[in-house]
């Protein structure tokens, strides 16, 4: 009987080969050493970590009514301080809502990267964002599948970091070249 080479180490292994590929000088060494290692944009995801307690609304389509929500967010770190989950859980019109989100910070890029997923569908939002020091802001656009169509559509997050206890996030959504916002959520430190 033949042993299979299990996918992590096989993973692991194409990593190592890219790297030492990639890494042929003292400057591509310390490049590599900076992109690997969580610097300061990290920190502004460190502050995350903790429960968080959401009240948002939501509109449904351009000039819809607003439906309200509640949720609650757990954040940690993972992975060495490279990444922010955060584990959501809520009711959104008298369901359950479950969502996990990752954040990172790409050294390379110098941008956030976000990806998103729920039990609300069976797709992956995915946005990239830049850092707005002035308003304490995440600014990010990305896409989102429209499950009538199947087509992207754009969407646009503004992530605001008010105070140590209180963030607000923003999202918008074009529908038919229309850009509206179709989410808004308070979030304090629980």
């Amino acid at each position: 009987m033949k042993k299979k080479t299990p996918r992590l180490l096989t993973a692991l292994l194409s990593l190592c080969y890219c790297l030492s590929v990639s890494a042929q000088s003292e400057d591509d060494m310390k490049a590599m050493m900076t992109y690997m290692n969580p610097g300061i944009m990290h920190k502004i995801l460190e502050n995350e970590v903790g429960t968080w307690t959401g009240k948002g609304t939501i509109w449904t389509q351009p000039g819809a009514s607003p439906v309200n929500m509640a949720t609650e967010t757990k954040n940690e770190m993972i992975l060495g301080g490279r990444y922010l989950q955060g584990k959501n859980s809520g009711s959104f019109m008298g369901m359950l809502f479950e969502g996990i989100g990752i954040t990172a910070y790409d050294n390379a890029k110098k941008i956030f990267l976000n990806s998103w997923i729920d039990n609300m569908g069976t797709g992956m939002l995915y946005m990239e964002g830049t850092w707005d020091e002035a308003n304490k802001t995440i600014n990010y656009t990305g896409k989102i599948v429209d499950p009538s169509s199947g087509k992207d559509i754009p969407v646009r997050e503004k992530m605001i970091f008010v105070d140590d206890v209180t963030e607000k996030m923003e999202m918008y959504t074009t529908v038919n070249g229309q850009e509206y916002q179709n989410m808004e959520v308070t979030y304090n430190r629980k």
